[in-house]
């Protein structure tokens, strides 16, 4: 083998590593939709597996607010709404105040009343981060005014608690 052969090998040696570790929960995060391609043509199902912790990567480009592969894997993933005990991806995008991601995930057909392991449901987490913009969205998509979480609050009791007027206005239509 000449030195030219040498480099080439270890110039594609470097590159397989490379693109090894950028795994579909890191690309999730931080990544591209071509990674995501490239990912998915060597194992299509590679974005419908959770992580360890239970992740779900729509999960983790809605939390994240990486925009592009969300909205990419809005339209590829089996199921929409995750089924991952951390949350929907909808929760994590209202968590986030990532209102795209949200908007996109309702029109796709999320659903809005799925509560996490505390029973509580992205409404939820949007009043008590008094997101107008996002609440009036789930509101838009029939959202369950009268579910409670594991406090046995709904998302009008705290947006009473913390007298935000045009949230409970909202709630209250």
């Amino acid at each position: 083998m000449n030195l030219k052969q040498i480099l080439l090998f270890g110039c594609f040696f470097m590159s397989i590593i490379t693109f090894a570790q950028n795994n579909i929960f890191d690309v999730a995060r931080a990544g591209t939709v071509d990674e995501v391609k490239k990912l998915m043509a060597i194992n299509i199902d590679t974005i419908n597996k959770p992580n360890d912790e239970g992740y779900l990567p729509l999960t983790l480009a809605c939390y994240n607010g990486n925009e592009a592969v969300g909205l990419f894997l809005i339209k590829h993933v089996n199921n929409i709404n995750g089924d991952s005990k951390y949350g929907t991806p909808l929760m994590a995008a209202v968590f986030k105040g990532h209102v795209l991601l949200v908007q996109t995930l309702l029109e796709n057909g999320a659903n809005p009343n799925i509560a996490d392991v505390n029973k509580t449901t992205p409404l939820h987490y949007a009043v008590l981060l008094n997101n107008d913009v996002i609440i009036k969205l789930l509101m838009d998509y029939n959202v369950d005014v009268t579910l409670k979480d594991s406090r046995d609050k709904t998302a009008l009791d705290y947006a009473l608690m913390d007298n935000n007027k045009s949230i409970i206005e909202l709630l209250e239509k």
